[in-house]
């Protein structure tokens, strides 16, 4: 098998094609047809997931759950969420990203409707289980997509653009979900984005094909596609990745900074709900425009590595530098539980999310970086079931601390310092070029 190698701080032979590229588009644009599909598809999955924190005050008061319970259900989505991730990258490796992807959404869309369902924080419980069980799958299939359809030098921007989508997805739901449930029912609104997903997978099935297989492409855009030295397509089992320090970094890098976003995405509308006084419609102003800075922060955290290659920087070296960047942007969340105005919050947690979207747009694409096709979603996997895991325990955590001393501060410190500690272990275990699946 070919050896493939990988390192975040050495430096490696560019390509004239990497300098000297031609514009993307002259060459055919079938592909970001492609990633259209994957941004719309991750912009539904943050609707489905963001549904439930959204109306969690006001869900709260007719439930009745409290801080630890509520703690207890998002761990529930991201127990299954991490066990999910255990084997379905190794499933989408051996089946394919077109059936994969379309099965994980399937399950995902019917666990979403269920919500309407529930009515105790138990059945709440079920629902996010089976919601986090179709979710993992999301990543894995939309990185392995990439990793098909882009060459190395254009998958931070893929990823980055379709990774926007999470964002789009949490800025759509207070446009949406606020009127839903106070016209129609809160239990609409978890209708109404579950049927968005179904709609989605008759797209994709209709739409999506593998590069060689595709009609509507272009030679010369295939020959674009497939400009990356060629890797081995042998299937490689998942618990063989766990082998090599670079799957290590990449696991250790996700549990370190998961659960900062698990926290964001599940916690926000509690937080200014408790701190501010915000209501169900209050809330809509602050989490959308924290939500579509962390959209730009996404595109540009994947366009930055792109600029920084073409300014003479290795692979490597480029994703390396804006890790680091969107690593010090998050410190200045350390801040936030000694500050009392809301639009001073609102700009600092908006400047950490955005840094947090840029950050995964690139550690993702580490992954297909290091790893052949074969093994990205394997690889993606295994590091998101690090990432699940912890952020299962934080979302635990945090629910206690609430509980018990009803403040955000120290949780916000921790969070601010994450990224940094993240960043120089990766540094440390990729600090040396090593071979991969070499046979």
């Amino acid at each position: 098998m070919t050896p493939a190698t990988g390192s975040m701080s050495e430096p490696e032979a560019q390509s004239d094609s990497e300098i000297h590229a031609p514009d993307s588009f002259s060459i055919g644009s079938y592909r970001w047809r492609i990633c259209a599909l994957l941004f719309i598809a991750n912009t539904i999955n943050y609707m489905d997931r963001q549904v439930l924190s959204f109306l969690a005050p006001m869900l709260q008061t007719k439930i009745g759950w409290n801080e630890v319970q509520y703690g207890n259900i998002v761990v529930a989505f991201q127990f299954a969420y991490a066990l999910g991730l255990l084997f379905v990258g190794g499933i989408i490796d051996a089946i394919g990203v077109k059936l994969g992807y379309a099965l994980t959404i399937i399950v995902w869309s019917l666990a979403a409707m269920s919500h309407a369902l529930a009515r105790t924080p138990l059945s709440f419980g079920i629902s996010r289980f089976f919601l986090g069980l179709g979710e993992s799958g999301n990543f894995p299939a939309a990185i392995k997509t990439v990793a098909e359809w882009f060459p190395k030098k254009e998958r931070a921007l893929a990823t980055g653009i379709f990774n926007s989508g999470t964002s789009v997805g949490a800025i759509l739901v207070p446009l949406t979900v606020p009127w839903i449930a106070t016209h129609i029912g809160w239990q609409f609104a978890f209708l109404f984005t579950g049927i968005l997903s179904l709609c989605w997978v008759i797209l994709w099935w209709f739409t999506y094909n593998h590069p060689e297989r595709e009609s509507k492409l272009t030679t010369r855009e295939l020959a674009h596609i497939r400009s990356d030295p060629p890797d081995s397509t042998r299937r490689i089992p998942w618990a063989r990745v766990l082998a090599y320090r670079q799957t290590w970094a990449l696991v250790l890098g996700k549990d370190l900074t998961d659960p900062v976003w698990w926290f964001l995405l599940f916690w926000l509308p509690k937080y200014f709900s408790s701190n501010f006084g915000l209501q169900l419609t209050g809330l809509a102003g602050p989490i959308m425009i924290i939500y579509i800075a962390a959209c730009v922060g996404s595109v540009l955290g994947g366009w930055l590595p792109a600029l920084a290659i073409r300014m003479g920087l290795s692979v490597p070296n480029a994703r390396r530098t804006a890790m680091l960047l969107c690593a010090l942007a998050v410190v200045p969340i350390t801040l936030v539980g000694h500050i009392h105005g809301l639009w001073t919050v609102v700009a600092i947690i908006s400047l950490a999310c955005a840094a947090h979207q840029g950050w995964s747009a690139n550690i993702f694409t580490v992954v297909s970086d290091i790893f052949p096709r074969a093994a990205v979603a394997s690889v993606t996997g295994v590091a998101g079931f690090g990432g699940a895991i912890s952020g299962m325990a934080a979302a635990s955590l945090v629910g206690l601390v609430l509980q018990r001393y009803h403040s955000y501060s120290g949780i916000f410190f921790v969070a601010g310092l994450a990224y940094l500690i993240a960043w120089l272990i990766l540094q440390f275990l990729t600090r040396k070029p090593a071979p991969v699946f070499a046979t």
